[in-house]
């Protein structure tokens, strides 16, 4: 074999390989899954397709208020809908097959911190595989409250079969959340789009509802 074959070959190997590493990353951006609906099983067989990718019954998506939705945000880094979390014990996600290498979403936090955690085995149990702290990133006084987006993402070791968002509750919206790459989106910075987002919660700024203070 030529000199050129031989390189060619490597070639297509190389390019192989890397549609393969490609198709293993899975990032989940709500869109279609409505306003204020619980995501539930949108991505265990229902419009956002089966991936065995199942949510509890407090993870709801929102539509930015700017797009007909109740949404308190603006700049989400795809589409005009995000994810958030109520208070409560349904604020999962499992992946019943796994996932491993790593996970990554862009979130935003007007007003309060939260912290997402990644674990072995399903409904948050098993080994504590991950812990993420979501610092604020700042909010914005002349329109939509959560209008900053920050990348976040960390690499294990072992297979996650389940995520924790039990402590951003009402408080922060996520978006493209991806398996499988420590790098949120899989790509750069979201660039900016027009988009609301309203909060939750008593006295304080929350995605939900029409308080200045809450997300919707």
């Amino acid at each position: 074999m030529t000199k050129l074959k031989l390189m060619m070959a490597a070639l297509v190997a190389i390019l192989f390989c890397g549609t393969q590493a490609k198709a293993d990353t899975v990032v989940l951006t709500f869109e279609g899954a409505g306003n204020q609906n619980t995501i539930g099983n949108f991505y265990n067989g229902g419009a956002g397709g089966n991936l065995g990718i199942q949510f509890g019954a407090d993870s709801l998506s929102l539509i930015s208020s700017l797009d007909g939705g109740s949404g308190n945000f603006s700049n989400a880094p795809s589409g005009v809908t995000i994810a958030f979390f109520l208070s409560g014990a349904g604020d999962i996600m499992n992946v019943a097959a796994g996932f491993d290498t790593g996970f990554s979403f862009f979130y935003t936090a007007a007003f309060n911190p939260g912290v997402v955690t990644v674990w072995s085995g399903l409904d948050g149990t098993g080994s504590l595989l991950a812990n993420l702290d979501l610092p604020v990133n700042g909010s914005c006084s002349d329109g939509p409250n959560f209008c900053h987006w920050s990348p976040i993402g960390v690499t294990f070791a072992g297979l996650a079969k389940s995520v924790n968002f039990s402590g951003t509750a009402n408080q922060i919206g996520f978006d493209d959340v991806t398996l499988g790459s420590a790098t949120a989106g899989g790509g750069p910075t979201p660039t900016p789009e027009p988009a609301t987002m309203l909060l939750l919660g008593a006295g304080s700024v929350g995605l939900l509802g029409l308080r200045r203070n809450k997300i919707a």
